[in-house]
């Protein structure tokens, strides 16, 4: 094989997104040659390339060699599981499953397929401000203290929820604001700082829209070494704030509005104080600007090396078998909350996936669905 033959199904915003900077030779040794949705109008701008309106019909085609999954949550594991029997090579986008039982579910799939490339969609994981936080943090940052993540810029309207009848249902998305926007934003935090042992989560449901899923969420973290850190995150709050801050024995890192600030101790923290003769000095600093280069397309990228993955051999920058740690902390965040206690990790998938069913089967919003107006869907990208 020369050229990978790739299929997008769910063509909704994502999936649209994904299938313009593809056909816009963004990637090489790729051919879009096939999209899928249950909704076909949107469909026909892309003629004539094949069309199909189910996605396993699509997987057993024999048309593509591999798929990328873009449909609404629940349908990840079940079409990622299909395609992976299928011998389609199959990129997820996030969240790769609803809850964890069934990240579990398609994760075991793909280990009696290892021949079959599985990738997720987290390209904060390519974006230079990360990459250059991982070699602070592994090269120069000291040991972890603690992480604050204060990340309330994901503010939606009541027409953002009225514009799907699977958006910020239980049943449709299987939660809110932790599964469906702040899932890259939990990847790239335990990307960078490994998995916390326990999480105390304090979640809000439907506190600024009428959603019975999650809109407001603080959560605390304690890592195994002792470290902490706190989660929050909103898409009810305007104007909202975006900023990252790390705290190491060696210094402090901030990400905010674009800027990269690292204020780094000449000497470590722990050792100061044991060698100090005062009681109130601290270790010098220096203050550094720390610069990026933002003129990376993320999603191209991963899947440039989805394609390169298959053909060459190349080692994924998200294996599909981390998505599950991003789930996870969804999870245990919402459910920490809901039964009003600590949940150390790893969790139990399967104590969830039960109060999961239960608030499903509870469930009473009626959702109205409404067409909208087009938005810049790529300008809530980079976060």
């Amino acid at each position: 094989m020369d050229k990978v033959r790739l299929g997008i199904i769910g063509m909704g915003n994502i999936g649209k997104y994904h299938a313009d900077y593809i056909l816009n030779r963004k990637i090489t040794r790729c051919e879009l040659v096939a999209v899928c949705d249950a909704i076909t109008a949107p469909l026909e701008r892309f003629k004539p390339l094949k069309i199909f309106t189910d996605g396993g019909q699509l997987i057993r085609s024999g048309d593509v060699d591999a798929v990328i999954i873009a449909t609404p949550h629940f349908q990840h594991t079940t079409l990622g599981i299909a395609a992976l029997r299928a011998g389609v090579h199959t990129l997820v986008e996030k969240p790769i499953s609803s809850h964890k039982a069934d990240a579990e579910r398609l994760i075991a799939e793909h280990k009696l397929h290892p021949q079959v490339v599985f990738a997720g969609m987290f390209q904060l994981r390519t974006e230079p401000r990360y990459l250059k936080i991982q070699k602070l943090i592994n090269e120069d940052l000291g040991q972890l203290v603690r992480v604050n993540w204060i990340n309330t810029d994901w503010y939606r309207t009541e027409a953002y929820y009225a514009s799907g009848g699977w958006r910020a249902t239980w049943k449709g998305e299987g939660g809110g604001v932790l599964l469906n926007q702040c899932l890259h934003n939990l990847d790239t935090l335990q990307w960078l700082c490994g998995m916390p042992a326990r999480v105390r989560g304090f979640c809000q449901l439907g506190r600024f829209h009428q959603i019975e899923v999650e809109d407001n969420v603080t959560a605390y973290l304690e890592w195994a070494n002792g470290a902490t850190g706190a989660f929050i995150s909103s898409t009810g709050e305007a104007p909202g704030t975006n900023r990252f801050e790390i705290v190491g024995t060696r210094g402090r890192l901030v990400l905010e509005n674009n800027r990269l600030a690292f204020t780094r101790n000449e000497m470590d923290m722990l050792q100061f104080s044991q060698s100090a003769k005062q009681g109130f000095v601290k270790p010098e600093v220096w203050n550094v600007d720390v610069p990026f280069n933002d003129a990376v397309l993320p999603h191209a990228v991963m899947v440039q090396n989805f394609v390169n993955a298959i053909l060459d051999g190349e080692p994924l920058i998200a294996p599909g078998e981390h998505g599950i740690h991003s789930v996870e902390l969804a999870n245990a965040m919402l459910y920490s909350s809901l039964r009003g206690e600590t949940v150390e990790l790893p969790m139990d998938g399967s104590a969830w996936e039960m109060e999961l069913n239960r608030l499903i089967a509870g469930s009473t919003l009626q959702k109205k669905v409404a067409k909208v107006a087009a938005d810049d869907f790529a300008g809530s990208f980079r976060k």
